[in-house]
């Protein structure tokens, strides 16, 4: 992954991006974990300073789009009083996606959902943290894998003998740390990371960015283990193969109990199903909402004869709630007219063609050859906006992998048989960080 050549501009909830469309607040959302009235007052800021619309991010934060210029006060105000901006400091920084349904569907070695406001809040008490990019991504991994596939700078996964193994790109092997130690250790590599990159005099934003002269190693592993009491290295722990999102629609009754996951096609939601998703979580769930870096929201806590109720009323909504949709596996970037740099309107062009090329591997619409927001952790179909056509791709899960092109400056009247065509290719395995070999399964974006 080459170094940047320019500062990180990431937006965020202080530091709003002018697009085309008005200006843009990306909020970091810990896990995606939210509190109801939380929830309501991310939707009520979209009403009263936005475009009453809400965009879930790949990693499951929350954007608010079509602002003025001059709302950033009003909006750091609000996320104050709601506990959703902790530290103006370090808004930016805190990317830490979570395994959505941990501890719900009885999946995974080890419920890490308590351990997100732990690792939070160590990276929130150093001011030296501020100086990671807002592209810094740490993930926690039950067992399951989900979160594991997403090229984190920092990947804690649960392992079945109790204790958590800590990767990091392109470094063989692991750190073993009892879950206690995981907010001392995620910090310890954020600094690390952070002295690698100075070292180096580049701007580097993310740990596969560094030159191989900084590059992170065994060491690094090593001085983690020195830096983090009850600690080990070991070897890199069995990756499972890569697990995607969660489908959407109820999970399966646990101590009677069921969560139901929303997927909110195009990754945007109305403030309305907004609202109605966090009113459900206060009077019937648990009085939480996780938002997922598959671009949906999972509802904790709901009897199952409320999940089912709940999934047909949500889907009347528009959004999804069961399977079988084919937005499954589409995504998009905003595209035209909200961005200035795109050479089309993308999103109206993947509806277009969305009952023509359903399933098969995921499909991802961009507008420029930047293809923000694009899939992690899986194979898929890379649809990139000519100006006149589209360009086809098949992309590896392994980003380091070449893509196979599959279609050039294709037509709007080819696009739905070229991409059904594309989605039906079989991909290729994804090989570890670590080298080793793990099957591929479809996913959802």
């Amino acid at each position: 992954m080459p170094t940047p050549a320019r500062g990180d501009a990431c937006p965020g909830a202080l530091r709003l991006h002018e697009a085309a469309d008005g200006h843009l607040a990306r909020i970091r959302i810990p896990g995606g974990l939210l509190q109801a009235p939380q929830a309501t007052a991310l939707a009520r800021a979209a009403e009263d300073l936005g475009d009453a619309h809400l965009d879930l991010t790949s990693r499951g934060n929350v954007q608010l789009r079509a602002l003025p210029a001059d709302a950033g006060q009003e909006l750091a105000a609000r996320l104050a009083e709601a506990a959703l901006l902790p530290s103006p400091a370090h808004e930016r920084i805190r990317n830490l996606v979570v395994s959505p349904l941990s501890g719900l569907d009885g999946e995974g070695h080890a419920d890490v959902t308590p351990l997100v406001p732990a690792v939070d809040a160590a990276l929130l008490a150093d001011p030296a943290t501020t100086a990671l990019s807002g592209r810094f991504l740490l993930a926690l991994d039950d067992g399951r894998g989900d979160t594991a596939a997403l090229d984190a700078d920092v990947t804690m996964l649960a392992t079945p003998d109790g204790v958590l193994a800590l990767t990091l790109p392109g470094v063989p092997g692991s750190l073993r740390l009892p879950p206690d130690q995981a907010p001392a250790a995620a910090h310890a590599a954020a600094l690390l990371f952070l002295a690698a990159a100075r070292a180096s005099g580049t701007r580097a934003w993310r740990v596969a960015e560094l030159p191989p002269g900084q590059a992170l190693s065994t060491a690094t592993l090593t001085e983690l283990a020195a830096r983090v009491p009850g600690t080990r290295t070991a070897p890199a722990p069995e990756l499972p193969a890569p697990y995607g999102g969660p489908r959407p629609g109820p999970t399966p009754p646990r101590e009677g109990r069921s969560a139901l996951h929303a997927l909110a096609p195009l990754g945007r939601l109305t403030a309305d199903q907004w609202r109605e998703l966090a009113e459900l979580a206060a009077r019937h769930g648990a009085g939480t909402l996780r938002a997922t870096p598959w671009r949906g929201i999972v509802v904790p806590g709901l009897t199952p004869a409320r999940a089912a109720e709940a999934a047909a009323g949500l889907a009347r909504t528009g959004l999804v709630t069961g399977e079988g949709s084919p937005w499954e596996g589409v995504g998009a970037c905003t595209g035209r007219p909200g961005c200035v740099k795109s050479l089309a309107d993308v999103r109206a062009d993947a509806r277009a063609a969305l009952d023509a090329a359903p399933g098969g591997l995921p499909v991802y619409w961009s507008g420029c050859e930047r293809r923000c927001g694009h899939p992690r952790g899986t194979a898929w179909v890379d649809a990139v906006a000519t100006g006149t056509g589209y360009d086809l791709a098949h992309r590896p899960a392994d980003p380091a992998a070449k893509p196979r092109p599959a279609g050039r400056d294709v037509p709007a009247h080819r696009l739905p048989e070229a991409l059904a065509a594309a989605r039906r290719t079989p991909p290729t395995p994804r090989p570890t960080r670590h080298g080793a070999v793990r099957k591929e399964r479809e996913q959802s974006v």
